[in-house]
């Protein structure tokens, strides 16, 4: 029989600072994961390796990413992210709902826990491509999003992996955790099915960072409700719950929002799973530069309600709700050079026209004469005396519509018109387990767990309805590194 101190469950960005975390303690650390090595990760692999994090200014960041050359300094304007406006994001968005000292951690703990992750080896950059935009020579950042790993999420596991490789971290691959071994006094292991063997592998602390339940298809139409069966999964396969489902076998107390998840525009013909060579390719986030049309040819959010930043999590739910789960975003020429990189990949559902006219008659599954109506009356509510800005929220809007656009409106008047069949992609779930300030899970009564510590997507009680972006990754390596320690630190005494 295996033992070590510590065994975390999960290879993605909580899993593995936990690990490196827990090993800074001195005890012996293994990482079990589910999925083979080519698709290690879980959902961190798939993202775009954003942290929202905060920064009071430049010398903030330069902390962070030292290495920026004098010509980003001079040409960017980087602003400032302040706890205040991460404590306002948070509340705003989840409607007053996140759990006030697991927020409180989050926010005060989000730069110390960067700088602590660049002595990992993990590098952080600026992300010009999809968070600033030029204006008058200089980048402008905007939506409180700075920050992200290099090489993505794809090279945020890279790192994190060879380090905890050169610190004498074991990752069992193709293990999957099936319940944990415990007692009266607490966690003791965790029972495995490795390669198709059944094993138990001791250890004296057992951290949980094995993602939500966004690949279980039945929890999610038991959890979210209707129609949920049918959303495309963002990333991977693995995340169906095991760490949430063994706690709970152990009488965690179920916490958070367990009916509400992160579910973004996801193009309307991606596969049922992620796929780590397309990446976060498939999701479609500009829509604030344009408009959403249903089946019916209507027009069901407002685009432009805030940044996409605040908005795109829970969009993909308001697609769900249309008429054969998919919607159509729509541009024109005026904005083509404002549409992200996702907008120009292969892979893509796409149909152009150089009128409108044609443009509605190739918009599959669309009412075309209601499309086409929509949006001619789209075009004449739009207010042009406010100057189009998209690094601000610029209050041109329009007027006179059932459902607005607050900002950024445009009438859809320039040739070529394009535009892109979308459906939902859930990312994450926002359901989970109660755990302490020190990332230990609560019983049912109240009471920690010994033994037993979270971290990431399976942390209840952060996020609810919505969720601010780049969010899911700090918090991730926050509350794991946290939870690394404590475990570490429990292992020792124990």
């Amino acid at each position: 029989m295996e033992q070590f101190d510590v065994l975390v469950v999960g290879a993605g960005n909580a899993g593995m600072c936990a690990a490196l975390a827990a090993r800074e303690r001195g005890v012996s650390v293994a990482v079990l994961e589910r999925a083979p090595v080519g698709e290690r990760g879980g959902n961190s692999a798939f993202t775009a390796g954003a942290f929202r994090v905060v920064y009071n200014g430049l010398d903030d960041l330069i902390e962070l990413m030292p290495d920026l050359s004098p010509e980003e300094k001079r040409d960017s304007d980087f602003g400032t992210y302040t706890e205040e406006q991460f404590f306002d994001d948070m509340a705003r968005v989840t409607q007053y709902r996140a759990d006030p000292e697991l927020t409180e951690i989050l926010i005060r703990q989000s730069r110390a826990t960067l700088r602590w992750m660049r002595t990992k080896g993990v590098r952080f950059v600026p992300m010009y491509g999809r968070q600033a935009f030029k204006i008058g020579g200089r980048f402008k950042f905007w939506g409180g999003l700075t920050v992200e790993a290099s090489g993505g999420g794809p090279g945020l596991i890279q790192t994190l992996h060879a380090t905890a490789e050169r610190e004498g971290i074991a990752v069992m691959y193709e293990t999957r955790a099936l319940s944990l071994v415990r007692d009266d006094d607490g966690v003791h292991g965790i029972n495995v099915k490795r390669r198709g063997r059944s094993a138990t592998i001791r250890a004296r602390a057992v951290v949980l960072a094995s993602g939500g339940f966004e690949a279980n298809t039945e929890w999610r139409t038991r959890y979210l409700g209707s129609n949920w069966d049918l959303a495309k999964v963002r990333g991977t396969r693995f995340n169906t719950g095991d760490g949430i489902r063994m706690a709970l076998e152990a009488g965690a107390e179920p916490y958070g929002n367990w009916s509400g998840c992160h579910a973004v525009a996801w193009d309307r013909n991606a596969p049922p799973v992620g796929d780590l060579a397309v990446g976060d390719g498939f999701q479609k986030h500009s829509y604030p530069f344009g408009i959403m049309l249903n089946a019916a040819g209507r027009r069901f959010v407002d685009e432009g309600a805030d940044f996409r930043n605040y908005t795109y999590a829970k969009y993909g739910r308001a697609i769900l709700q249309q008429p054969g789960q998919f919607a159509w975003q729509i541009f024109d020429g005026k904005v083509a050079h404002l549409l992200r990189d996702e907008y120009r990949i292969r892979q893509i559902t796409k149909v152009t026209a150089n009128t409108l006219e044609e443009l509605v008659t190739k918009l599959d599954d669309v009412d075309a004469a209601a499309a086409l109506a929509e949006i001619r009356a789209f075009n004449c509510a739009v207010d042009t005396k406010a100057p189009f800005d998209p690094t601000i929220k610029d209050g041109r809007a329009t007027r006179g519509l059932a459902i607005p656009k607050s900002n950024w409106a445009n009438p859809i008047d320039t040739p070529p018109f394009v535009a892109f069949a979308v459906t939902t992609g859930i990312t994450f779930t926002f359901g989970g387990l109660r755990i302490s300030h020190t990332g230990q899970v609560i019983d049912t009564e109240g009471e920690p767990i010994p033994g037993l510590y979270a971290a990431g997507e399976l942390v209840g009680g952060l996020f609810y309805f919505n969720y601010p972006g780049g969010t899911g990754l700090t918090s991730g390596a926050v509350f794991g590194r946290i939870a690394g320690m404590s475990a570490g630190e429990a292992a020792s005494r124990r």
